[in-house]
This record gives C-alpha cells, structure tokens and sequence, in this order.
C-alpha cells in the first residue's frame, strides 16, 4: 500500500488515532488528525502532532476537505455510520481503521480474538502461550497497544496475536488472520447497535477473508457463535465446558480433553487454572485451541497456564482488608461480564458488595437479579445509569448510592462483614466518569489502597 503523497484524514484523536496519524505521516501521507471535541480536551501526545507537520482539526470535519481526501482512517469510537464518515464514502475516499491499515503492513501470520467478554485475558494468554513455546510472538490490538506499533517488529516468521472489539471489526477489509477465535456473542453496545444481530454481525467479520488452510475456533456452548461453524471456509475447531464433543476441545470432570480423528488426550486440570470462575475455563480451552493450532506443545501449554494470574482489571485481587477481600473487575462493562463475574464467587462463603453502575448501554439489568439476590450483601452504584439500575435491581438488595469512587470504596467497606468480598464490575462502560475501564479501575485501587492505610495506621 502506497502512502506517499496520499491525502489522509484521521478521525478520533485518541490511542488508536494518535497512532495511525504518526505511521501514515511517517510514510509520506499529508495527514489531519480530527475529533469533535474541543482541542483544550485533547491529550497533549494528540496535540503535539502539529511539531510533526500533522494538522490538529477540532469539531466536524468540514465538506471541502471529506472532498479532497484519498482515504479516512476512522477511530473504534466513531460509528461508521455517522454523516461525515458516509460523506466521505460517497465522495469516494476509502474508509479503514486502523486495525486494517496495520494489516496492510504485518508480517508474519495473525491470531485475532474477539467476543463480548474474555478477549483480553484470552488474548494476554495466548501470547504467553506462544511465546512459552518458543514460537516470535507479539501482542496488541484493543488490549491497549495500537497494532500499528507493531509493524515495524513484525517479522515473517512470526505471530501478531490481536485482540479485536465490534468497533474495530466493522472497518476491515482485507485483514486476514490465520486464526480466528469468537469466545462469545451476548448483548451489549446496544447504545450503537440498532439490534443484536447487528453487534454479531460484526464480530462475524473476524471470518471474512479466511480461507480453507485458515482455523477459526468457536464456542460450542454459545448458541450465536455455534450456529456460524457451518458456514465458514476456515476449518472450524469448537470448544465446550457443558458437553464432550466429538471434535474438538472440552470439559470433562476436571479434565480439559482435546479430541481429534486420531484420538483424544487430557491437556490438564482444571485444579492447576488460577484464573477464577468458570468462564475462565472458557477462556483458557479457547487459548489451548489457538496453541495447538500454532504449533505449540500441550506440555508447554500447560506449564503456561498453571503460571497464568488474573490480567490487570479482571478480577484482580487488590487487597484484603480486616478479613474483607476487594477486587477490580472494573472490565466487566457489559451486563454479561458482570453476571460471569458474580458467578466465579457463588461458591464463596461470604457475601458480595457489589458496586455497579456508570454509562450504561442500553442493555437490561435484571440478567443480574437472581445472583444478587442470592449473593449480594449490598448494591453500591455509582455514575449516570445509577438510577435505572436502582428501579430495575432495587428489590432484589439493599442500595446505597455514591458521588465519587471514594465513597463508593468506603460505604462497601462500612457493608461488608468479616469474609465479605467487595467486587467493582460495574456492568456498564466508564465514560461518564473516568477517561477508560483502566481510569476507573486504577480509581478503585488508589481509593482501597488509600483505606487500608488509614484503617492499619495507629491514629485511626
């Protein structure tokens, strides 16, 4: 792909947009970067692009210039179906994100992962995996590094492992991984999705430009993503945590099997995972399933899972406070994270202060009722959807309601008994109140740090 001299309008000034608009100046391209908000609200890395001879273009982008541009680069953020974006289109510049101009430019093969819930600890683990296995392996994607960042470490021999969301996936075009995995298809982003089906549908995009030497791993337990293995080119590899299959990679007892034509063998234990909840089961059978199509040893395999711990954000331990556990699973953003979240502590013998709440998506709440009847000492909510949250889930457990992080931190702490675990998955995403899911977590570790110290110091 030529960039010299092209003429590239990048929209969204943030992590993946700072990115794209550096790698196509780089190479040629003339490049402005555009966000609607105002430039006093940008990063300072966005505004400082201006020293780099990139152009810095606060609100709309105006007609004349969506007329003049040979192609728009569009940030996960920005809905393709917005007006300048099909102005764009219609005035016939190419649109893209940034996860397909990377692929332009990759070497080596790619592993993408996408789904409602698990991508990440998924993705983190199959790139322990491979590298466990001795196999160039680098990691990026909606995991937090731009996979333009990348490029220049690519090698042919190697393996991009790539974490993708909906957002990302409705602008490829040519991306084409070797390997292809969808953990799961539930409700969520229905703030810019008219239907389910149209989130699937874009998750579904993973498989478009796979071929018959390619593999794509499906969840057999998730009614959407198994319907897909028929109609796929790739050779399709399932996974199960409810039932053997006659192919493919499962639960069974406490073993995790892969079965093949030419036979089956235990992989390892459930016992020897770290990762909390049975979701996380999930999770590691479909990191196996990309191991083993990779190349990698079941042995290797295993000793990296039996090492693997909790990635940043998903269900972390952050402390123990006078025998009261808090964990950050300040990922779980969808009603779905939030409910596989409350199931990984049922079998606890306390109860759970749950703190919910932020910029909701338009999904149902009441998902969660049964849990938190029967788990849950004590909703705490927080942000802007906490009163739809309090008339949908209110009857099922005592509410509190809380300005700040602060306090939500500090009125869980004064719930909880002795045993209790205090659990931040807030079911909704961050943006009301935080900049990211990773803002809002780092919130709830300083604010439960910041109590410990003051409950362990003499003068309290």
């Amino acid at each position: 792909m030529e960039l010299a001299g092209k003429k590239v309008l990048v929209m969204g000034a943030a992590r993946s947009g700072i990115a794209s608009a550096k790698f196509l100046a780089a190479r040629g391209a003339t490049v402005a970067l555009n966000d609607e908000k105002p430039i006093q609200q940008w990063s300072p890395e966005a505004v400082a692009l201006k020293d780099e001879g990139i152009g810095c273009l606060p609100g709309e982008a105006p007609g004349w210039l969506l007329d003049n541009i040979d192609f728009l680069v569009v940030s996960p953020g920005v809905p393709v179906k917005s007006i300048p974006v099909r102005y764009a289109e219609r005035a016939g510049a190419e649109i893209i994100g940034e996860v397909e101009l990377a692929s332009r430019f990759l070497k080596g093969r790619m592993v993408a992962i996408t789904g409602t819930n698990g991508k990440t600890t998924t993705t983190a683990l199959i790139g322990e995996l491979l590298k466990d296995a001795g196999l160039p392996v680098q990691v990026g994607g909606n995991i937090g590094t731009p996979l333009l960042t990348l490029v220049e470490g690519s090698r042919d021999d190697g393996w991009t492992v790539v974490e993708l969301s909906s957002f990302q996936l409705e602008t490829i075009k040519e991306f084409h991984p070797s390997v292809a995995v969808v953990l799961n298809v539930t409700p969520n982003h229905m703030d810019r999705y008219e239907a389910v089906t149209d989130y699937a549908a874009a998750k579904h995009r993973i498989f478009m430009n796979q071929e018959p030497g390619d593999v794509a791993v499906l969840n057999g337990d998730d009614e959407v993503v198994s319907s897909w293995a028929s109609g796929l080119r790739a050779q399709v590899v399932t996974f199960s945590v409810r039932r053997e299959l006659c192919e493919g990679l499962f639960l069974r007892g406490r073993d995790l099997v892969s079965r093949t034509g030419a036979g089956e063998r235990t992989l390892m234990k459930r016992d020897e995972i770290k990762l909390r909840g049975f979701h996380n089961v999930e999770n590691v059978l479909a990191a196996l399933s990309v191991g083993l199509a990779c190349g990698a040893s079941p042995e290797s395999m295993r000793e990296t899972v039996s090492g693997f711990e909790s990635v940043e954000h998903r269900l972390e331990l952050v402390a123990e406070i006078k025998e009261v556990k808090f964990y950050n699973d300040s990922k779980a953003t969808s009603v779905d994270a939030t409910l596989k979240a409350l199931e990984a502590f049922k079998d606890d013998a306390g109860k759970l202060v749950l703190i919910l709440g932020g910029k909701g998506k338009k999904a149902p709440y009441t998902p969660l009722a049964e849990l938190i009847r029967q788990s849950v000492r004590q909703l705490v909510l927080i942000g802007e959807d906490a009163a739809r949250i309090a008339k949908e889930l209110g009857e099922y457990a005592p509410i509190h309601r809380a300005v700040d992080m602060h306090e939500a931190v500090k009125l869980s702490f004064r719930s909880a008994l002795p045993g209790d675990i205090v659990l931040l998955a807030p079911a909704c995403a961050s943006f009301d109140m935080f900049k990211s899911f990773e803002h809002r977590g780092e919130a709830f570790k300083r604010e439960v740090r910041s109590l410990m110290s003051s409950v362990q110091s003499p003068t309290s």
